[in-house]
């Protein structure tokens, strides 16, 4: 059954066709509008990206695009409230803080210090021209999150009876994670801010569909069986905090 449905998950979709990207106007800017048609949809759903850049309606295959727009548009008051709560973009400069495995560590930059970051006390201290600064701690983090997210993964693959498989690092705006049909695991690098029992609930999530492709209830019986923790707690704080990950580094 498992391999049956990791072939369907790399065939397209024969109702999948790409749409034409649209705006609607909320609160007097043109906001980008995503329409994705998906085979398992049924009904429309409308969400805004979790950095604000855009908003997205699913429909089903059957469902036309013009409803959609209109969809969206019903409720541009809602998207704009949505916005008004988007947390405002923080600087990523000497003094300002960063948040790291969910502590919030101020920025330090010293002359002479190292160029790489460096953890110290509740602090990142580098050195290194400052116009640069903001690119060296993303790149810094995004080593932090690989490095840190291949140990949840080995933790997780041997509760599970599993190799682990290939780990890769994500940018997407949308999810979190995501498991291959080959098996890969993509893990979204701002999740090293994050505490750690929420980033690696994400991972443990990711583990349990090596073992069942789908959402079903025995998916979810095997991931809490897998993680050390409370999912509903992690679901919980990345629904209640998840978009202020994206105020950092653009």
């Amino acid at each position: 059954m498992i391999d049956w449905l990791r072939r369907l998950a790399r065939e397209p979709a024969a109702t999948a066709r790409p749409i034409a990207p649209r705006t609607i106007s909320v609160e007097g800017r043109d906001l980008p509008l995503v329409i994705r048609r998906l085979s398992h949809a049924r009904r429309m759903t409308l969400r805004l990206a979790p950095d604000g850049s855009e908003a997205r309606v699913s429909i089903p295959s059957w469902g036309r695009v013009g409803d959609a727009v209109a969809f969206a548009r019903d409720r541009a008051d809602w998207l704009g409230a949505q916005l008004a709560r988007m947390p405002a973009r923080a600087a990523v400069e000497a003094g300002s803080t960063v948040p790291y495995r969910g502590e919030i560590l101020r920025v330090v930059w010293q002359d002479g210090a190292p160029r790489r970051p460096v953890l110290d006390d509740g602090e990142i201290v580098l050195g290194g021209p400052q116009e640069g600064l903001q690119t060296r701690l993303a790149r810094w983090l995004e080593a932090e999150a690989l490095r840190v997210m291949a140990g949840d993964l080995a933790h997780y693959c041997a509760r599970a009876g599993q190799d682990a498989p290939r780990l890769a690092l994500s940018r997407a705006q949308r999810r979190w994670g995501s498991c291959a049909a080959d098996g890969s695991i993509r893990m979204n690098w701002r999740l090293i801010m994050a505490p750690d029992f929420v980033r690696r609930s994400v991972v443990a999530h990711e583990v349990a569909h090596l073992t069942h492709f789908d959402h079903s209830p025995a998916f979810h019986a095997h991931l809490d069986a897998l993680y050390d923790g409370r999912i509903e707690d992690a679901n919980r704080w990345l629904k209640r905090e998840g978009r202020g990950l994206y105020r950092h580094f653009g």
